[in-house]
């Protein structure tokens, strides 16, 4: 008999944990440094499961680059939260 790993139904983490969890993440990296996106995920999923958290991650994201506590990059540069697509990464807005 073969032991097929069921799909990880475990809940979805709530908005503020994955906002806690993006913002904890970017400040432990560092000023002027990203992070990626499955950082998070990871941190608020066992096993397999993290890939399902990444569309709320993205979400809370958004939300947080609109309020100004994050900056949202796509290779490199700072972009418009509301429009943009592809691979990203999320820093932390720089003190000036």
């Amino acid at each position: 008999m073969t032991s097929e790993r069921a799909p990880d139904q475990s809940p979805l983490p709530a908005e503020t944990d994955v906002e806690q969890a993006i913002l904890d993440i970017a400040r432990q990296r560092g000023d002027g440094k990203t992070i990626d996106p499955s950082d998070p995920a990871r941190a608020l999923s066992t096993g397999d499961g993290w890939q399902r958290v990444l569309p709320l991650v993205r979400r809370v994201a958004v939300r947080l680059a609109q309020e100004g506590r994050l900056i949202i990059y796509r290779k490199g540069k700072p972009v418009d939260p509301s429009a943009f697509r592809g691979v990203y990464r999320l820093g932390l807005p720089r003190d000036e």
